[in-house]
């Protein structure tokens, strides 16, 4: 078997299903608080277990949900949720080592299941020489089954949870993401892009007035374009 060939083993699933069970507590307090959410807004808790099944973006669900009201605007929430998760295109163009390698549920499934979480563990290991496409899959699935979990109860739960906004457990879930930054960071050449990022959806945010979702893209396409910019041949 060629040193540089793509596998899809049992094994690596069952490694990134392992590698993901440290990070599923800090999922937990993002998941409740959209469940508790959807139940604010009139979501039964099938609705909401099916709509963390079927859309499973937290942030998009959580973005959706303040938008709701009665009727609802399906126009409005859909193209939020698109805007946010436009930034999943890049972490999928970044994976195509792996991805392109993989055909039907393999690919479809990982796909369906690519998040921020898996898609930071993944992109690191594949820079290491990873090979074991199935890590990747192993990591989806395993915080899609938590997160429906996590959201149903925080729906079943709701009355339970009268927490002030400004409670630490509601950074848990952005502590995590800057976790995962780390293995991502390569050197000094990572500065550059990161500050336009961080400064283009500060400047969206706080000085320009835009609400969610286009801080978030804003500072998404500029980073990119400035890694994109910073990697071109001289």
């Amino acid at each position: 078997m060629s040193g540089s060939r793509v596998v899809f083993t049992r094994q690596g699933f069952w490694n990134g299903v392992r590698v993901s069970l440290p990070m599923v507590p800090a999922m937990a307090p993002f998941g409740l608080i959209v469940g508790v959410l959807a139940e604010a807004r009139g979501l039964s808790l099938l609705e909401t277990v099916l709509m963390s099944a079927l859309v499973f973006a937290g942030t998009s669900q959580l973005v959706a949900l303040e938008l709701w009201a009665d009727p609802a605007p399906i126009l409005g929430a859909t193209l939020a949720a698109l805007v946010i998760n436009l930034r999943l295109a890049p972490m999928g163009a970044a994976l195509a080592p792996w991805l392109d390698k993989l055909r039907g549920f393999r690919l479809w499934g990982t796909l369906a299941t690519l998040v921020d979480n898996s898609f930071a563990v993944a992109i690191a290991d594949q820079r290491a020489g990873g090979k074991d496409a199935a890590l990747l899959l192993g990591l989806g699935l395993t915080f899609w089954l938590f997160w429906m979990i996590a959201t149903g109860l925080g729906h079943a739960f709701s009355g339970l949870f009268a927490l002030p906004p400004g409670h630490p457990i509601f950074f848990a879930s952005v502590a995590t993401l800057i976790a995962l930054m780390v293995p991502l960071w390569r050197g000094k050449s990572e500065l550059m892009p990161w500050a336009v990022a961080a400064i283009a959806a500060v400047t969206a945010s706080h000085l320009l007035g835009l609400g969610q979702p286009w801080p978030v893209l804003v500072g998404a396409i500029l980073g990119a374009a400035a890694g994109a910019w910073r990697d071109q041949p001289r």
